[in-house]
């Protein structure tokens, strides 16, 4: 087996650096990695694998790694699908992030799909994620691409399909699309020169009158603009955009509200790749926030924001009035905020839409749970990625069950609306700055507001623990914990007994309890989900875009001390999981 895999991959690198499809300079590249097997090895052992919602790796040569070639031979595989779906007068809208590389692909997606009869709207400049989900309603279009790694590290780039109703591809599309996508060869996938496709009407360029119609959109989501246009005078926020694409939409979305006392951090202003500030531009990751913390110290900022580089996700500090420190809010805490303060308003102004659903992935916090019932609103839990939150208003509009109000996953990101049906950090933006203006008139703070919530449904709290395995090795590692997981679940985890473990590859659940089983319904996903005693439970799932196993974990505690200690205990007993396999 292994002679067989080094057969492979020398046969790969061979034709890549003497077939003349490739050009140059990729030629060039790998001909400098000759003597060095396992890089040669690492790029080649595999196909950059098309998954459920596209492509994402490190960017270079090989059929292992993000570039023109690989990004055409998807899109080959994408229009192969949309033909045989007859949307190709449809078209597909197309935008692209700060990363290296971004432009470029993009454009070859673009001549791809137009080598194909295929009409493109693609952005004349980077643009954010969410808007590219709203251009594709706007647009009519079929379908739609995204080239972003999102938070990943300086060295990934991705690509994100979406298709017609706005959000990511989910079944029956994603596996359709990927059996197109393995069906063609690397060099088999067509192109043709830009001036020809413009010419025959097929590359067109979207402007500003999409971010127009965005921006309207999204300001139309503002509950209480009054209440900033009294208080916003004595507001001031710092804001990141991590040198990706929220700086233009964000500021501007802030200053049409009536905030003008926001600071951009400026050595992360300006779009730029190689993230020269950052090694991990995630607003999940405490180190990105360096530069900003300090200007908001020097500022007495009472709001610090930062946004990923493709602006879907939003991270949130708040300075404390009795410390004057910055206490740090999770992808949770903000989004229970956020639809605390949606529920609780719309409830009161008497516009609640008839069966309001609040939307939340199986991995976020259970604080929903008595939120929701307090103000009457169905929850709906779905699988961890939020496209499946935007499937979920597709299947409202279908079936008239229930109206849309909320939706948030516990990695930073929530929808507060339907125009795009992907999280919007700039969407997220504009509501916390409400809500910290809200409260402002009441003499709170975020932070005296999460209190209230905590005092309200129980002192709810979260972690996330990610292992990361490399390579050919790493991947089988993986794997090997995930069945040691399948096949001798464990019977008690931080100090509480498994009551039930819910395997989504299965779709069953096992009630360790009574021994009983039971379907599942949410589509198969590799997942595997523990029901613990004391309001607890853990998950653990492959990251779909890293080599990373993740492991999610949440206690209900009767203070936020009892609560940290609960979740340190549990969170100890999940990062020892690494061990076995």
């Amino acid at each position: 087996m292994q002679e067989r895999m080094e057969d492979i991959v020398r046969e790969r690198y061979t034709q890549w650096v003497n077939d003349p499809y490739f050009d140059t300079a990729t030629k060039e590249e790998l001909k400098s990695l000759a003597g060095n097997e396992k890089e040669i090895s690492d790029r080649f052992y595999r196909q950059l694998e098309f998954g459920t919602g596209g492509l994402r790796g490190v960017i270079g040569a090989g059929t292992n790694r993000m570039n023109i070639y690989t990004v055409r031979q998807a899109t080959q595989g994408l229009a192969n699908y949309i033909i045989a779906q007859k949307g190709e007068n449809k078209g597909v809208a197309i935008a692209y992030d700060s990363r290296r590389m971004s432009p470029e692909f993009s454009r070859e997606a673009a001549l791809c799909l137009n080598a194909n009869g295929i009409r493109t709207y693609r952005f004349d400049s980077l643009r954010p994620t969410p808007e590219l989900s709203f251009a594709v309603r706007q647009l009519g279009c079929i379908a739609g691409i995204v080239i972003t790694a999102s938070h990943n590290p300086r060295e990934y780039n991705g690509y994100k399909v979406y298709w017609e109703d706005g959000a990511q591809i989910t079944p029956p599309h994603d596996k359709n699309i990927m059996a197109e996508v393995a069906k063609v060869a690397i060099t088999e996938a067509k192109t043709i020169p830009e001036d020809e496709a413009r010419i025959r009407g097929l590359y067109n360029v979207i402007g500003s009158d999409m971010d127009d119609a965005y921006i309207a959109n999204v300001k139309g989501l503002s509950i209480h603009p009054e209440i900033i246009a009294e208080q916003a005078k004595d507001m001031k926020i710092v804001y990141t955009p991590l040198h990706g694409t929220g700086n233009i939409p964000v500021r501007r979305i802030l200053r049409e509200l009536g905030f003008h006392h926001v600071i951009v951090e400026p050595q992360q202003a300006v779009p730029d790749g190689n993230f020269p500030t950052v090694a991990y531009p995630n607003p999940e990751d405490p180190n990105a926030w360096k530069l900003a913390l300090a200007l908001a110290e020097e500022e007495k900022a009472d709001l610090v924001l930062a946004t990923d580089p493709d602006a879907d996700r939003l991270g949130v500090y708040c300075r404390n009035k009795q410390t004057g420190k910055y206490v740090s809010f999770t992808g949770n805490m903000s989004g229970m905020l956020i639809g605390e303060y949606i529920l609780r308003e719309r409830t009161k102004m008497g516009t609640m839409p008839d069966h309001p659903a609040l939307v939340e992935t199986i991995v976020t916090t259970d604080m929903a749970k008595p939120m929701a019932k307090a103000y009457d609103v169905d929850l709906i839990e779905v699988l961890t990625g939020f496209k499946y939150i935007g499937e979920q208003i597709k299947f409202f509009d279908e079936t008239g069950s229930h109206h849309y109000v909320f939706g948030l996953e516990e990695s930073y990101g929530c929808l507060p609306g339907t125009y795009a049906r992907d999280k919007d950090a700039c969407a997220a933006v504009m509501m916390l700055a409400e809500l910290a203006a809200f409260y402002k008139a009441q003499g709170m703070t975020l932070i005296d507001a999460m209190e209230e919530l905590y005092k309200k449904y129980g002192y709810y709290r979260e972690g996330l623990t990610a292992l990361t395995f490399k390579g050919i090795e790493g991947a089988e590692k993986i794997r090997r914990i995930m069945t040691e997981m399948r096949q001798h679940p464990a019977e008690m985890l931080g100090g509480n007994r498994v009551l039930a473990v819910r395997d989504y590859q299965s779709s069953e659940r096992l009630d360790t309890v009574t021994g009983e089983k039971s379907k599942l319904t949410l589509p198969v996903s590799n997942v595997l989900y523990y029901e613990l005693d004391n309001n607890a439970w853990c998950c653990a799932r492959p990251s779909g875009t890293e080599p990373k196993i993740k492991f999610y974990c949440g206690v209900r505690g009767t203070s936020l001390t009892d609560s940290a200690e609960k979740l340190n205990k549990l969170m100890t007993d999940l990062e020892a999981m690494g061990d076995i396999g």
